[in-house]
């Protein structure tokens, strides 16, 4: 788990990177949490099928889930990284649709679960949660659709740098060795984040790796040089 997210709902400002709970006043967030029941979920367990009907949303305490859809030609797209603090489930409650994505245990995971009428009951008598869940939509859409714009302009090459270099400052611990990324991705997955195959994004790390800029093993990746990723997307050092 990233340092500064034990607690997301600690954090101050309101951005995309600021969770839902962060958002709340603190008798919302105790009133919300107290409208659902604690559950806990080993590493690698699906809490949410695509195309399945919406039941429950997810508030999450501990642990990090991964967020993935399946597009009709099989390929397979890492949406979004979601950890303590997030809220999960919660468009297709809304919507009455059915859920547009998988959710995927990366570590043990807490949740608080909410049965959906129970869920839309209390939005419907609490309107500041629910402008504080119109903001956390707004600003992941708008994140959505920044992100898109970048990755247009940007290689494959450049895109995997960027996300290494993301994830060395939301999950990095630093060791002896170098920074370790405590969410363990494997290679389709990093392939499915920055929009190509996994047979490139093999052949990449293994470019990065030979220049020891990183060192790869099962699901698990230490990034010795982030200067040399820097330098791929021409960001200057500060």
């Amino acid at each position: 788990m990233a340092a500064g997210r034990t607690r997301a709902w600690d954090d101050d400002g309101f951005d995309d990177g600021v969770p839902f709970l962060a958002r709340l006043e603190k008798e919302d967030r105790s009133a919300l949490l107290a409208a659902g029941r604690l559950l806990r979920y080993p590493a690698r367990s699906v809490l949410m099928h695509q195309e399945e009907p919406s039941a429950h949303v997810l508030l999450l305490l501990h642990g990090w889930t991964k967020v993935t859809a399946i597009a009709a030609n099989g390929y397979e797209a890492l949406l979004a990284l979601r950890g303590p603090g997030d809220i999960i489930g919660e468009g297709a409650a809304l919507s009455g649709r059915h859920r547009s994505a998988t959710v995927t245990t990366l570590d043990p995971v807490e949740a608080v679960v909410i049965d959906e009428t129970r869920f839309t009951t209390f939005l419907s008598g609490s309107p500041r949660v629910a402008l504080r869940l119109l903001s956390l939509t707004t600003d992941r859409q708008r994140a959505t659709d920044r992100r898109r714009l970048e990755w247009a302009a940007l290689t494959v090459r450049e895109r995997l740098a960027v996300l290494l270099l993301e994830l060395v400052r939301t999950h990095g611990h630093h060791t002896e060795e170098g920074v370790e990324l405590t969410v363990r991705l494997s290679q389709q997955e990093f392939a499915g984040s920055v929009g190509s195959s996994r047979e490139a994004v093999a052949r990449l790390l293994k470019e990065l790796r030979d220049r020891q800029v990183v060192v790869t093993q099962r699901r698990r990746i230490i990034v010795l040089r982030p200067d040399v990723l820097r330098r791929i997307i021409g960001e200057r050092p500060a």
